[in-house]
């Protein structure tokens, strides 16, 4: 088993009592590849970018992340409160609400709803979609390395129709 630096062990120790300790010893590996690797396929590039590509089990690791039983929600308050004490930690909390459409077919999506579609619509023209609305909220920062406000999105879930 692989061990991480001090420093990364402490960014993820709040992340610890989400999951069971045998869950843990799997989780916090990719964990932090996906904070290095985001995008499509999120678990097998969270797990190539902490070089587990060559990991005799990947599946495991794999199978851990998608089937273990875990918050999704609960995560997204500790991810929030990670980013206040490290970006407001006395200054005023700003959040931001954002909404978006995905667009997806099949019989086994129950979430699907009928909206207006902000992209193809206009005000003289409106189209509707049927698609499942994601709702993210993210803190508004500013990042000292940046020198700009960011949206640090902390939690992402399913709008309801």
């Amino acid at each position: 088993m692989r061990t991480l630096p001090a420093t990364m062990i402490r960014l993820l120790a709040p992340f610890a009592p989400l999951f069971s300790e045998r869950v843990w010893q799997h989780v916090r590996l990719p964990l932090v590849g996906a904070i290095l690797a985001p995008g499509k396929r999120a678990v097998a590039s969270a797990l190539r970018a902490v070089g587990l590509e060559k990991e005799r089990r990947f599946c495991l690791y794999h199978r851990v992340l998608s089937r273990a039983v875990w918050s999704g929600r609960a995560a997204g308050c500790t991810l929030l409160r990670v980013l206040v004490e490290a970006f407001v930690p006395d200054g005023p909390l700003v959040l931001g609400i954002d909404e978006t459409l995905e667009r997806r077919r099949g019989k086994k999506i129950r979430a699907r709803g009928i909206y207006r579609d902000p992209v193809r619509s206009n005000r003289g023209h409106f189209l509707k979609a049927s698609a499942l609305r994601w709702v993210r909220v993210m803190l508004l920062a500013l990042v000292p390395w940046a020198s700009l406000v960011w949206a640090l999105p902390s939690l992402s879930a399913l709008g309801s129709r």
